[in-house]
């Protein structure tokens, strides 16, 4: 006798990856407030996710000591499966946490709060950063859907637009082998074909 067929309605849906351009993470960036000690906290929380390549987990749990400015580094003590590793992050990204880091002691915030936090100094949960990657999307105009998984999604498409070394992105993503990397950008930055497709010429 065959096995039963599953439910339609337990079936996991995949959503299909949409990505962000720079210029739609830039205006994300400028959909958060100058002023506001919040917006000044999420332009600090987009700059991570997009110029670090950093998981939203990843962010959540920085504190203050994991950054060194002058080496340009920010050291992730627990990435996926635990693991430890540096990125690098620009110094206009820096600037950005950097601000924020000035506000929080203008809060009264110490080191034992972790980076991206609340007011008060509570961890931020990311539930609040999956409602505030859509809020922010609908202020800026995108109509695709935004989150902030994407900003690492567009990190790794520009590095790779970049021509940067497949090894250099694999330990920027924290992946386990550069054959995951592979991976990785065959899906969201098929360079290659892109290019090869871009180079046919034709006339009508």
């Amino acid at each position: 006798m065959s096995a039963p067929s599953q439910p339609l309605g337990n079936t996991p849906t995949l959503r299909p990856v949409e990505f962000l351009t720079a210029d739609e993470v830039k205006s994300l960036l400028r959909a958060c407030s100058g002023r506001a000690p919040t917006g000044i906290r999420n332009r600090a929380l987009l700059a991570l996710g997009w110029r670090g390549g950093l998981r939203l987990g990843e962010v959540l749990a920085l504190h203050p000591k994991d950054l060194d400015r002058e080496a340009g580094t920010v050291n992730v003590l627990r990435g996926k499966g635990g693991k430890q590793r540096t990125v690098g992050l620009d110094p206009a990204a820096f600037a950005l946490v950097e601000r924020w880091l000035d506000k929080r002691r203008d809060l009264g915030l110490n080191g034992r709060q972790p980076i991206i936090c609340t007011l008060k100094g509570d961890p931020l949960l990311q539930s609040y950063v999956r409602a505030l990657m859509g809020r922010l999307g609908r202020k800026a105009g995108i109509e695709k859907r935004v989150h902030f998984h994407g900003l690492r999604h567009a990190h790794a498409r520009e590095l790779a637009s970049e021509n940067t070394p497949m090894n250099v992105i694999s330990q920027q993503l924290g992946h386990s082998s550069i054959s995951t990397t592979h991976v990785y950008l065959c899906k969201i930055a098929p360079q290659q074909v892109i290019q090869t497709m871009q180079a046919r010429d034709w006339s009508l």
